[in-house]
């Protein structure tokens, strides 16, 4: 069976899913049996910047839903859990990779 495309998955264009690739995610069964909690961490950890509305967007985009569809205390429910998504990363330091990679300069648009 071949796999789908990220692109497929609502609320990822090109760029969130080259950053996907990159973070050793490339394709869409492989974000959605990882999840949104767990890509996110990847993303982070592959040293994409953290962005909240992203981070809704994969959320809702796995959901079926559009990125901009959370609200209220949904919308607050994320917004900790980002917050706690990203301060989990930050005690982690970027990875091995990524640190070698930007040692050489060659990870591009970081």
């Amino acid at each position: 069976m071949a796999a789908t495309p990220l692109t497929d998955i609502r609320n990822i264009g090109p760029a969130t899913a080259a950053a996907l690739a990159e973070a050793g995610i490339a394709d869409a069964e492989t974000l959605r049996a990882l999840g949104a909690d767990a890509a996110y961490a990847r993303l982070l950890e592959a040293g994409t910047r953290p962005h909240f509305i992203g981070y809704c967007a994969l959320v809702m985009g796995l959901q079926g839903r559009p990125w901009n569809d959370c609200r209220g205390e949904e919308k607050a429910w994320l917004r900790a859990h980002f917050d706690a998504l990203v301060a989990e990363a930050k005690e982690k330091g970027p990875s091995t990779l990524a640190r070698a990679l930007d040692e050489i300069g060659v990870r591009i648009g970081r």
